[in-house]
């Protein structure tokens, strides 16, 4: 047995259909012949540089008739890392129990070949058709010479990241109804980009909602473990599936999907300040992780508001008190520039800099008396709830990081650079705490259904939020958010930020903003200034809410 998977492999005949660019045809039932790894003849003449058409093809179809026949240890020697393809493939027979396996390669591009897979799963007596396409790319050995398949787990199904496996049996978790707060059925094929996110509250809360696991085949993450989010690929028999209502609103959630596609790598979070519940959060992604609220980048100008709390509560300044804008600050021999295009202002007001987001007015503040290294951290995580790692959304989730700042890091971390680190709902939670005075730990399953701990924060003096307010509103009308909020009526406040990532010429766009009951973040990774990518984002979900 292998991987704890308790039932017999049920057996079955492997073939591959090869054909197209010039492959020609096989139907195979038997071992392959074709010498690859150690079952070669002998060593192929040391060759370099890119694979030739020929030697793609043929490396391509030894490859893959070896793994319709079942011979995994043949076909890991067609790859340039046989141990791990071996095992990979040996698991696809014996822990997916997939069976009766054809391959048909596509037209090669360069030296990347495209195949289907038709195949059969079948366990305990149950089976069902399997169908899907995947890709391999054939590369020159380092060391032999040989053309080899570039092994990764992807190869094998296109589903597979790093240390992931194929697992047919019992489901993890029971299926599971997600619904909205109005009991709107939260579907994936009507909400894609709460793919991942229905599949972590399946996880956690599929059994905690009175449902029974079906068999499927699934992924399972690398590493395993009780809170590792498997993925169904094919269901063989239903299970019967709990409910489970979360404070979602089908509504905003379908808003926030559309907006995200405005921008690629780009999240959003919406949340209801009055209560800390979610009520929106979508990711345009091509790797699906969860950025709305596992990123950990830097925020850029946005966690000026956490900035601006500690100078406004430490009594350094006020919203009508001086903050001048120079071209240029200097903190610890490093020079700190505004956004080019700035005009310096020497008579600017606090309020002035915050709406047209002035660096240099900031960096000359941090050095008030009565502020450490530290004070900026000690904001973030007493009044705001932030960087001390005991959220409990319901799913996982980051609650961001401000540690204490030695040198010009200091300054860096007051702009949301440095080591600062959030993510969409980190920044969403910060405008409902900059809106409300009262930290709300964000939730997207209400405390109730499992009784869990939440985390608390002291909040803002209502001085501090009533100045907030003031230049938050500011910034949405007149400053640098007052493009993206343009046409939004009502209650708003907004704040733009751009933070600079090692390397990469664009900057990562963030905004965030407030109308009415709603607060909402957005992230655009590469997406330059604030109000051009992320604002537009923000803006459509808080026209939706």
């Amino acid at each position: 047995m292998r991987r704890g998977v308790k039932a017999a492999l049920v057996g079955g005949v492997f073939a591959v259909m090869v054909g197209g660019a010039g492959y020609g045809t096989y139907n195979l039932v038997n071992g392959v012949t074709g010498g690859g790894g150690s079952t070669g003849a002998g060593p192929a003449p040391l060759r370099t540089g890119p694979p030739t058409s020929g030697e793609v093809r043929e490396t391509a179809r030894k490859f893959l008739d070896a793994w319709a026949a079942g011979d995994a240890p043949q076909a890991a020697g067609y790859t340039n890392n046989d141990a791990a393809a071996s095992d990979a493939l040996a698991g696809y027979r014996e822990d997916a129990h997939v069976s009766e396996v054809k391959l048909t390669p596509k037209r090669a591009s360069g030296a990347h070949v495209p195949f289907s897979v038709s195949a059969t799963v079948s366990y305990k007596g149950k089976s069902k058709r399997l169908a899907y396409d995947s890709k391999l790319t054939v590369v020159r050995g380092e060391t032999t010479g040989r053309a080899l398949v570039d092994w990764s787990e992807s190869v094998l199904h296109p589903s597979l990241e790093k240390g992931d496996t194929l697992v047919t049996g019992e489901a993890a978790a029971p299926p599971l109804k997600t619904v909205d707060r109005a009991g709107v059925a939260l579907r994936k094929k009507d909400y894609p980009s709460l793919g991942p996110m229905l599949d972590a509250l399946r996880t956690k809360y599929g059994e905690k909602a009175g449902g029974t696991p079906g068999v499927e085949l699934y992924v399972q993450p690398a590493g395993g473990g009780s809170e590792a989010v498997t993925r169904t690929l094919l269901t063989l028999q239903k299970g019967k599936a709990g409910k489970l209502r979360t404070t979602l609103s089908a509504g905003l959630q379908k808003a926030a999907e559309r907006a995200v596609l405005r921008y690629d790598e780009s999240s959003v979070v919406a949340l209801k300040p009055s209560t800390g519940e979610v009520l929106a959060v979508a990711n345009n992604r091509k790797d699906a992780f969860n950025a709305a609220f596992l990123g950990k980048v830097a925020p850029g100008s946005t966690m000026k508001i956490v900035t601006a709390a500690m100078l406004i509560d430490k009594g350094v300044t006020k919203a009508s008190g001086p903050a001048p804008c120079p071209a240029t600050a200097v903190w610890q021999s490093q020079t700190f520039p505004n956004l080019k295009g700035m005009a310096p202002d020497e008579s600017a007001t606090f309020s002035d800099s915050f709406a047209r987001s002035c660096n240099t007015a900031f960096v000359k503040l941090i050095d008030e008396e009565g502020l450490t290294d530290a004070s900026l951290t000690e904001v973030a995580q007493n009044n705001f709830g932030l960087g001390r790692g005991d959220w409990k959304v319901g799913v996982s989730s980051f609650d961001g990081a401000v540690p204490p700042a030695p040198g010009p890091d200091r300054a860096a971390n007051a702009l949301g650079q440095g080591k600062v680190q959030m993510s969409p709902l980190d920044m969403a939670s910060v405008t409902a705490t900059a809106m409300t005075g009262a930290f709300r730990q964000p939730v997207i399953v209400p405390r109730s259904l499992d009784g869990r701990e939440l985390a608390t924060a002291r909040g803002l003096p209502a001085s501090t939020v009533a100045q907030l307010r003031q230049m938050m509103r500011r910034t949405a009308v007149s400053g640098t958010g007052a493009r993206a909020m343009a046409g939004l009526s009502g209650d708003v406040g907004a704040k733009t930020g751009s933070a600079e990532v090692d390397g990469r010429a664009e900057s990562d766009s963030w905004f965030t903003g407030y109308r009415g009951d709603v607060a909402a973040a957005a992230m655009a990774q590469r997406g330059g200034h604030g109000g051009d990518a992320a604002g537009p984002i923000v803006a459509d979900v808080l026209r939706a809410g």
